[in-house]
């Protein structure tokens, strides 16, 4: 009875362990996603590369009113936006100390604007530091206190320009701890 039983068990696989397949499996993945993303990054050339290169300055130029006028599904000029040095500030919560940790970029009208925004970087810095240390954190984590924060840095920013040319603020980090 004991040999009919031996003799119906599987027998172990006498070939390549299970560790060595994983790595394979992980390495072969690894490479084969490498790959595709050099590809991508070789094959697709920009939309204002494609423009220059398939038909010469007028396809540019047409590409260029289209981004004045504000048309859809054109994206924006990238000499538009000023990057600011992040903020780390200590929030208003009286029993706890509390930090924020905030990044942002402007997006201006022209790069004349973002001149401007470099040249008077230490006001809009001040302005900043001044609003952010007046908020405490329940209202920095809600959506409601991100949005009115956003269009409060936006308005203090034009504040200190000779006109209006912000469109809006940007959070590329955001943390509270």
């Amino acid at each position: 009875m004991s040999d009919a039983a031996e003799e119906k068990a599987p027998a172990a696989p006498a070939g390549i362990p299970m560790k060595m397949v994983i790595i394979i499996v992980g390495g072969v993945l690894v490479l084969a996603l490498g790959g595709a993303f050099a590809m991508v990054k070789m094959m697709g050339a920009p939309p204002a590369e494609k423009a220059q290169g398939e038909g010469g300055a007028e396809k540019s130029a047409a590409h260029g009113e289209a981004e004045d006028k504000g048309g859809h599904g054109v994206a924006a000029d990238a000499g538009t936006i000023a990057d600011l040095d992040p903020f780390i500030v200590n929030l208003a919560d009286t029993p706890e100390i509390r930090y924020l940790k905030v990044t942002l970029k402007v997006e201006a009208d022209s790069s004349s604007t973002v001149e401007q925004i470099k040249a008077r970087t230490p006001q809009i810095r001040d302005a900043i530091l001044v609003l952010l240390t007046g908020l405490d954190s329940a209202t920095a984590r809600s959506p409601q206190g991100k949005h009115k924060l956003r269009e409060d840095i936006t308005d203090r920013i034009n504040g200190l320009l000779p006109k209006k040319s912000v469109k809006s603020t940007y959070f590329t980090e955001f943390v509270i701890q």
